[in-house]
């Protein structure tokens, strides 16, 4: 019977909310899916804060030849090595890397710097992947090379709020890049060794809270060692090489008494990449096969971020279960299947081989997902 029977009014049936889960992927849906774009935000807003409200000593000339070195060096090598779908998105966040970071007196100091960064992606490559990230590559050149270059980390103050706010963002981008592990091991490393430092000199924890409120760390740690392309690829490789460039750090900054620790171990300890990835070997990260994206294999990738292993594995996997069962009667039976009865070797139907298939599919996921 039907709501009249009973005397209810349909409108007056309450309607029922929308369930959690529909609204959180609403929500998601709206941020992008490539976490450069989310970068490239973040980025942008805090050049553009620290412009209008921090004297970051930087001219809008300085700035737009930077953005100019980056695309046209990008574009350059771009057409060289004939790349069939080039991208402004790594250019950009180089660029707006460089601009938050390196300052100069003159106004081909950070463009050089540009060139020198995109450059690297394509002339220092190891198994197919930039041995440094672009942008501390880009910094360390400068200061090491080109004359009248420095780097400003009291530009960014103490700021607990925007210390904050930095956490918040980084941690944002880094999640969507599935690259927040190794950002939280350094901090905890690093941090935990200014931790027991203040503890063994029995100074006063404030110190402790100045040094974990610096924009600076944390604009490298969210923004800077948690670039997928220049991380390895195993998250116990990410583990070993954050204690790396924390220990580094620490022996640079508190040991040699020498400043941008973080900058210095993080170009120093890149080379160390290609051993952890030798040691735990794990598919390779690539943008386009973020979030059930095409990898470089043709291969739908559900899992996402890795490119390559995953396809091959799971194509061998399918062409063992359709080998499994054969399709239609053999030779064998005279080309006539029994009367009644399965054969041993038939396909199973209806619910029965659903089931089977949708269980081989979820062993062949785990099986990806556990290696």
């Amino acid at each position: 019977m039907g709501l009249y029977a009973i005397g209810i009014a349909a409108d007056s049936v309450p309607q029922l909310a929308p369930p959690r889960a529909a609204l959180f992927a609403r929500a998601r849906a709206i941020v992008p899916r490539d976490p450069r774009i989310l970068q490239i935000a973040f980025l942008g807003s805090l050049l553009l804060a620290g412009a209008c409200l921090r004297d970051f000593s930087l001219r809008p000339a300085q700035i737009a030849l930077t953005f100019a070195a980056a695309f046209g060096t990008q574009r350059l090598f771009d057409r060289m090595m004939r790349k069939p779908a080039p991208s402004p998105l790594s250019a950009t966040i180089t660029a707006l890397s460089l601009t938050l970071l390196l300052r100069a007196d003159n106004l081909w100091t950070q463009p050089a710097a540009a060139a020198l960064a995109i450059a690297s992606k394509f002339l220092l490559r190891v198994r197919g992947r930039h041995l440094f990230n672009p942008a501390n590559f880009g910094v360390s050149a400068a200061l090491l090379t080109l004359p009248r270059a420095w780097i400003s980390p009291g530009q960014w103050g103490s700021d607990v709020a925007l210390a904050g706010w930095l956490v918040v963002l980084g941690a944002t981008v880094t999640s969507r890049a599935r690259r927040a592990d190794i950002s939280w091991m350094f901090l905890g490393f690093y941090l935990g060794a200014l931790a027991a430092r203040v503890a063994w000199l029995g100074q006063r924890w404030a110190v402790w809270i100045h040094q974990l409120g610096s924009g600076a760390l944390l604009l490298f740690a969210f923004f800077m060692i948690s670039d997928p392309m220049s991380t390895p690829n195993h998250p116990r490789g990410r583990a070993a090489h954050a204690a790396l460039v924390a220990g580094i750090a620490y022996a640079w900054g508190f040991g040699l008494y020498r400043t941008n620790a973080v900058l210095w171990a993080l170009f120093v300890a890149a080379p160390m990449i290609a051993v952890w990835d030798a040691i735990w070997p794990a598919p390779k990260f690539d943008w386009r096969s973020l979030h059930g994206g095409i990898n470089a294999n043709d291969g739908i990738n559900p899992r996402g971020g890795i490119s390559g292993t995953y396809s091959a594995r799971k194509s061998a996997a399918v062409s063992n279960e359709t080998s499994t069962y054969p399709r239609g009667p053999s030779a064998a039976d005279g080309g006539v299947r029994p009367a009644c009865g399965p054969r041993p070797g038939d396909r199973p139907s209806g619910t029965a081989s659903a089931g089977a298939a949708t269980w081989k599919r979820f062993s062949t996921y785990a099986r990806a997902w556990a290696q």
